[in-house]
């Protein structure tokens, strides 16, 4: 199945899956969507993360993470679309939630986190936002 917008489709993903408290979510595998989850492990938003390549295509299992069993992630927004991409200069990056969410930003050196790009004065395409 093709989709238009695989990364949205990841966003609702997990947000349907924590609405009803499940542990884990599946999904399709991409280097993308697994660059995400590495930073969305990395800054503490889930538990861990899994590549299955046991099929024909790849899945990527998400470890959903709970704190007093509320979701960690209380939003998890897509900014750039693909019908309206969003760019952004090192300076003119947002804070999110005044500091305590992240935005996850696709740089010529990578994808990363608002905060490691402000530290590299590197600008970007700015692809979504959580907190």
């Amino acid at each position: 199945m093709s989709l238009s917008d695989p990364i949205a489709d990841m966003i609702a993903r997990v947000k349907n899956a924590q609405a009803r408290n499940h542990k884990k979510v599946e999904l399709p595998s991409s280097n993308f969507k697994t660059k995400i989850a590495d930073i969305l492990k990395t800054e503490g938003f889930i538990k861990d993360f899994k590549i299955n390549s046991n099929d024909k295509i790849p899945t990527l299992l998400l470890e959903l993470k709970y704190h007093s069993g509320n979701p960690v992630i209380s939003a998890f927004e897509r900014v750039s679309k693909p019908g309206r991409r969003i760019f952004s200069s090192a300076s003119g990056l947002p804070k999110i939630n005044n500091g305590l969410g992240i935005a996850i930003i696709s740089t010529p050196k990578g994808v990363m986190t608002d905060i490691d790009a402000r530290k590299q004065k590197v600008g970007g395409e700015i692809i979504c936002k959580v907190f």
